[in-house]
């Protein structure tokens, strides 16, 4: 029998307005998927894919009590990377326009790239970076460094 391989696939955020939130992320960019399933908004992300989900359900479906943490650091970001300091600007101002509430305006950073953060409408995190040390793929997939 083989191990499965460790593969981060589906990213599935909590939500309390559903229909905002696929509204929001379609302003994003990114593209809606399985738009029949019902009480729910699946996108895809590069690799990876969101599903945006109302809050309670998501914690019934994972047997947790449900307490509303919408306006709390949940000490999770997301992100977006970009291949350079105006796709950062560029995303950022996106965010803003689809509604998103900057949380750091982006800049330079310590480690060398240049980043920034804003909130979706639920509180999720966003970082948009630029980091001249993790390369993008053609497709936008994240390359880390050996």
């Amino acid at each position: 029998m083989n191990d499965p391989q460790a593969v981060l696939s589906l990213v599935t955020l909590g939500v309390s307005d559903l229909n905002r939130s696929i509204a929001f992320y379609e302003a994003l960019g990114f593209a809606r998927k399985s738009a029949a399933a019902e009480g729910v908004g699946f996108f895809q992300a590069g690799a990876c894919a969101i599903a945006v989900w109302t809050s309670p359900e998501l914690a019934k479906d994972a047997n947790i009590a449900f307490k509303d943490l919408s306006p709390a650091f949940r000490g999770v970001s997301l992100a977006w990377n970009c291949r350079s300091k105006a796709e950062v600007d560029a995303a950022m101002d996106r965010a803003y326009r689809a509604g998103a509430m900057i949380q750091k305006q982006a800049a330079d950073v310590f480690w060398g790239g240049y980043s920034g953060y804003f909130f979706d409408p639920d509180g999720h995190l966003w970082e948009v970076a630029f980091n001249p040390g993790f390369p993008l793929s053609d497709d936008g997939r994240l390359q880390l460094p050996a």
